[in-house]
């Protein structure tokens, strides 16, 4: 590792045992949804000279995945998940700026939203928040979305996934159109498309031509994960 900043805008150091102690205290606090401590750890971390990509990779990463193990194994729920989604947020605010001027690359670019008609967003929040810690740069359209916001938004960000999320049945629908307006926008072909919500189900992913359905937050960070490896 050089220690001439040859490597890239950051300069990477050494770990001293006083900067692992700072990034285990970070881990614990976004599993403990502690915002705060969050927030004072990553500062403290930068201050001491370890690099934005080494403490999202090395620490927040593990941290929201360890989150998303232990809502599967239903020792987390959906308060837990929340509080630890605020808690990688608070870092990723400091982080954020560094990462953009450093030119480090997101693992995809995301734009979600809950369709057309519907106002809920718990859930859309959940995987947005499990998204970001895991590396991915997130586009938070909110609710009430139209087809065209969606579409706008692609083509802003040049995003490579776009996830979908309804709460009710009647609001379903609103996917399939979606799905519809990204076709005659021509960009359907550019995104992967990830639906999820309580009635949704796999087979009426399949229906209306999305690539995948995420049942949970943590199931949609893993898709999404491995539709971006896709061409």
């Amino acid at each position: 590792m050089s220690s001439s900043g040859e490597q890239g805008f950051f300069h990477m150091e050494p770990y001293s045992r006083g900067k692992m102690d700072d990034l285990k205290k970070l881990y614990k606090a976004i599993l403990e949804g502690n915002a705060k401590v969050s927030a004072e750890e990553t500062a403290q971390a930068l201050e001491a000279g370890v690099d934005p990509i080494t403490i999202i990779e090395g620490t927040m990463i593990p941290a929201m995945d360890e989150v998303g193990r232990l809502f599967e194994c239903q020792d987390y729920f959906v308060p837990e998940l929340l509080l630890s989604g605020r808690a990688m947020k608070a870092a990723m605010q400091l982080l954020r700026p560094l990462l953009a001027k450093s030119g480090a690359q997101p693992a995809g670019r995301v734009v979600i939203g809950t369709v057309k008609g519907d106002l809920h967003d718990i859930g859309k929040n959940l995987v947005g928040s499990m998204l970001e810690g895991g590396g991915f740069e997130v586009t938070d359209l909110g609710t009430d979305v139209s087809s065209e916001r969606f579409i706008a938004a692609i083509r802003e960000t040049n995003a490579d996934i776009v996830c979908l999320s309804a709460l009710l049945t009647v609001t379903m629908t609103a996917m399939k159109t979606t799905i519809e307006a990204l076709e005659s926008a021509g960009v359907r072909n550019k995104v992967k498309v990830l639906v999820g919500g309580a009635p949704v189900t796999s087979q009426y992913a399949r229906e209306i031509g999305a690539d995948g359905y995420g049942e949970n937050a943590t199931a949609a960070v893993a898709l999404a994960r491995e539709l971006g490896k896709a061409p």
